[in-house]
């Protein structure tokens, strides 16, 4: 395949503009496939300073990048102009530690997580590897706290954890994550299974009302960001103090103090949710969502705000 000129001078500034250059799907701390959220989650565990190409904003860049270092995937890492290649190579090169090395950090701690495993929990693991001969139990625990048990071969880079007899193999990443994790088995009305509770995770986005936001506004207790779209702003402008979520202010805003109390708002408040989930995946630990969106707000609070 061959190469533009033009955009293969375009890749090679952005190469030369900072040692670190992850071209994934999507931003830093915003991915939009699991194998770009899964690589610029290794980066930020690392605390490694780094830049982010968006290759589905540029389609020149997205099918150059392919062709100009013969590789046929994304996300693809490049460290001082060369090629180290996607998420899963990235994770091995981190479990072998030698990415460490290649970034210039530090190999973190690979003393195993304490762990915990409820006794009901570890006879439920007992049966369901009854004849799983030569495979181990496996928990990976993602940038954004999703853990997935999975049973498969040891393997020689894992960290190993035991609790009530049962040996757990992290990953160096999931392990980091995993400290004083306890692992449960639950049975309810939904049914019965493993649960995990993990003190590392940001709490859950919490639910707020209109008329809470309104108090809370007027007690300048919560800083509220409107992710509509221009178009629906300008339709029904929000009345009270604001910020707006636009890619012109995500990174100021993320750059926030993550124990800032923080409430997103939408038309009926389901993009508003998707926006501070990535908000919590980011560290930040106050985290609201206001249900019903400016449409509730119009309804039940100030019916000067069109609705629309």
């Amino acid at each position: 395949m061959s190469l533009d000129p033009a955009v293969r001078e375009r890749i090679e500034a952005l190469l030369a503009q900072t040692p670190v250059v992850l071209f994934m799907k999507g931003v830093q701390g915003a991915p939009q496939c699991g194998f770009s959220a899964k690589a610029s989650g290794i980066l930020d565990s690392l605390g490694v300073d780094y830049a982010s190409v968006n290759v589905l904003a540029d389609p020149e860049i997205r099918e150059g990048i392919k062709a100009f270092g013969n590789w046929p995937t994304i996300p693809q890492l490049y460290v001082r102009g060369e090629l180290i290649g996607g998420s899963d190579i990235l994770a091995g090169l981190m479990d072998s530690g030698e990415l460490f090395g290649l970034l210039g950090v530090a190999e973190p701690d690979r003393t195993p997580p304490q762990i915990r495993i409820t006794p009901a929990a570890a006879n439920a693991i007992r049966g369901a590897m009854g004849d799983a001969d030569g495979l181990v139990l496996h928990l990976s625990i993602g940038p954004r706290f999703e853990s997935q048990f999975q049973l498969a071969p040891a393997a020689p880079g894992d960290v190993v954890s035991e609790s009530e007899g049962i040996s757990v193999h992290f990953d160096l990443a999931s392990a980091q994550r995993a400290r004083g994790l306890e692992i449960d088995w639950i049975e309810d009305v939904r049914g019965a299974g493993l649960t995990i509770r993990n003190p590392n995770a940001p709490p859950p986005v919490k639910s707020l009302s209109v008329e809470e936001l309104r108090d809370r506004l007027a007690a300048g207790s919560v800083t509220l960001l409107d992710v509509r779209p221009a178009a629906a702003r300008a339709l029904a402008p929000f009345p009270g103090a604001h910020e707006v979520l636009d890619e012109s202010s995500r990174a100021r805003l993320e750059a926030l103090d993550k124990a800032a109390p923080l409430a997103f708002l939408c038309h009926h408040g389901n993009s508003s949710r998707e926006a501070a989930e990535r908000f919590r995946a980011l560290g930040f630990r106050d985290v609201h969502n206001v249900e019903g969106g400016i449409d509730a707000w119009s309804q039940r609070i100030d019916v000067a705000v069109p609705r629309y």
